[in-house]
């Protein structure tokens, strides 16, 4: 099993930012927290699903799971 973390921030002009360490270049700014928390893990299910596509990715991706840092 697959457990990303989830980095939130928010920066000075109001924005959150959320990323995911372990997908590099998975990083997404959002109005809110959710919405950067739902945005971010929407993007790292479509990294996730491109690498399985590609043969890019060993089985441990097959269930995955998202947590708060």
């Amino acid at each position: 099993m697959m457990t990303f973390r989830i980095d939130l921030e928010q920066e000075e002009d109001g924005r959150w930012i959320a990323e995911i360490p372990e997908l590099p270049g998975v990083l997404v700014y959002g109005r809110t927290s959710e919405e950067a928390q739902s945005k971010v893990q929407a993007l790292a299910l479509r990294i996730v699903a491109d690498r399985l596509e590609n043969g890019e990715s060993d089985s441990e991706l097959m269930t995955i799971s998202f947590s708060p840092a």
